[in-house]
């Protein structure tokens, strides 16, 4: 009788443990900073069927974010659908009825699977940010920063979720960029990780992984690049043979002719109105 129970046991503890490490399913998005990339983000998560709460300090920031939003829509739908210009109206309409906006970050998070913050490259700024939802945010949701340039782990370590805490970089345009960076600390779960990368890919993106060191990958491949291009109109090369390296298109933030032709949400306001871009 004891080996029975033993058993059972451990057959009811490794069905819990199997059920904790399930991946979390990304239904819910809020995405904080309605600049361009934060516009981008949620453009696509609601393009895709998810339900998008977009956040920033007023209502005319957010009412620029949203006309951006529907302009880069309306391009992509112009193409999208050529041939039918009701089904690219009703594209339009349905993307747009997944997006709400609000000035209240703390009131928006208690019911989200994912919090994708675009804000200001700030450390301390973006350390109050996720501390403060940190109180409000639901237990499984999960934390993911979009910075290009600060370490994921120290931002992580202003909240208690650092298991679910991971980068999530996007690159400009985003509507269009296929490349996304996840980023995993020492601390991030592989459930986290993993649900980030399903996220990812259902937003019709290429996900890769990366650990958290400075630049990540591309942005650390990038500045060499970019170097290299100086270095050749040092040398006496033209400046048309030392755009060549420019007129590339990786995906680097603002390289790449690619940059002058995709539609993406454009949205212009003060700076000093704002912390967030």
């Amino acid at each position: 009788m004891a080996f029975v129970t033993r058993q059972f046991v451990r057959c009811v503890s490794s069905a819990a443990a199997s059920a904790s490490a399930k991946k979390i399913i990304v239904k819910h998005v809020t995405v904080i900073g309605g600049g361009l990339m934060g516009a981008g983000i949620a453009q696509v998560a609601a393009a895709t069927g998810h339900t998008v709460v977009l956040v920033d300090q007023t209502e005319d920031i957010l009412a620029k974010s949203r006309k951006g939003i529907e302009d880069s829509l309306r391009k992509v739908a112009k193409k999208k659908f050529a041939e039918n210009p009701k089904a690219a109206d009703e594209f339009v309409a349905k993307t747009l009825s997944g997006i709400s906006t609000s000035t209240d970050a703390a009131a928006v998070v208690h019911s989200t699977d994912l919090v994708v913050e675009a804000i200001v490259e700030n450390l301390k700024v973006k350390n109050e940010l996720f501390q403060r939802l940190d109180k409000f945010a639901a237990e499984h949701t999960i934390f993911a920063s979009n910075t290009s340039s600060l370490q994921i782990t120290s931002i992580a370590n202003a909240t208690t979720r650092q298991d679910r805490f991971a980068g999530l970089h996007f690159f400009n345009p985003v509507p269009v960029m296929k490349l996304v960076e996840v980023i995993k600390t020492p601390m991030t779960s592989q459930k986290t990780f993993e649900s980030l990368l399903d996220f990812a890919k259902a937003l019709g993106k290429h996900p890769v992984s990366c650990k958290d060191t400075p630049g990540f990958i591309v942005n650390r491949l990038l500045v060499p690049y970019l170097l290299e291009a100086v270095r050749l109109y040092e040398r006496g090369s033209t400046v048309r043979h030392a755009r060549v390296l420019l007129a590339l298109d990786l995906p680097g933030e603002g390289s790449g002719a690619v940059m002058q032709e995709c539609p993406s949400p454009q949205v212009t306001r003060p700076r000093k109105t704002s912390m967030w871009p």
